[in-house]
């Protein structure tokens, strides 16, 4: 048997999918606890719930086909997504390693295909995740900065508590689609399997782009915080001062009374 070339299409979506109501109108498809898996045009697909799709050697024609009919489905998905792209060499006789970006393997069954669909997948979700955390970044730097010019916030604070919940969300749909990041079952039992996810992992380079993440989400999250922290003491600095007024006001007034 000579050497053969596995193509890999991930797309990643902004929201979700919903595996349990997709999974009837996919016959044949089998359901496990991280994917479905769907065989098409002699290649297979994997749906995974953080919104991602994983084409295995399925033709550009049908890919954009399946994609079509998914919009369908599951009305609401956005046009803009990330696509991400790996191949694999499967040479009979080779080790397992990666060279010049490709995953050169001694054989490639469904297990491994598996492996290599769900690491792929989260990279493309990854990058997702990349691009709204910068933009939150982007959003806090621009409410700190009157801070540092002025060294006060606007009074308003209803639009930072909802930012606030914004980079939360975030942060815990970040955790959720890296919880990924354990290994698979399958793993255990395929010291070579085992390898294959460690090296794909690190050509991806998740840990560190999840660590970064994290930092950064930590780091809009304690920034929000702290500009909030000076709207309330603002706001509470006006509340004591309009009581004071107050206060004198009606002083003034009773000293009017008795004049």
């Amino acid at each position: 048997m000579g050497s053969r070339t596995h193509q890999f299409a991930a797309v990643a979506f902004e929201e979700n999918l919903a595996l349990r109501e997709l999974l009837p109108h996919y016959p044949g498809a089998r359901a496990g606890v991280r994917e479905m898996q769907v065989q098409c045009d002699g290649g297979e697909m994997f749906l995974y719930p953080f919104g991602a799709i994983v084409f295995h050697d399925v033709p550009a024609e049908r890919r954009d086909a399946e994609l079509a009919r998914l919009h369908k489905l599951r009305p609401g998905l956005t046009t803009q997504v990330v696509r991400e792209s790996f191949t694999v060499r499967e040479e009979p006789g080779a080790e397992v390693d990666i060279v010049s970006g490709t995953l050169v393997v001694d054989r490639f069954g469904p297990t491994r295909a598996a492996v290599v669909g769900l690491i792929v997948a989260q990279s493309a979700a990854m990058e997702y995740y990349e691009r709204i955390v910068a933009d939150l970044f982007a959003r806090t730097t621009a409410l700190v900065d009157p801070l540092e010019k002025s060294g006060s916030v606007p009074l308003q604070t209803r639009r930072l508590h909802q930012f606030i919940g914004q980079a939360i969300g975030t942060r815990s749909e970040v955790i959720n689609v890296l919880t990924l990041l354990d290994k698979p079952d399958a793993t255990w039992d395929d010291p070579a399997l085992d390898r294959i996810y460690d090296d794909l992992r690190a050509e991806f380079d998740l840990v560190d782009r999840y660590g970064t993440l994290t930092q950064k989400l930590e780091g809009v999250q304690d920034a929000l915080e702290l500009v909030l922290d000076v709207a309330r003491d603002r706001r509470m600095w006006l509340l004591e001062l309009t009581i004071g007024l107050l206060i004198v006001f009606e002083v003034l007034l009773e000293l009017l009374r008795r004049v």
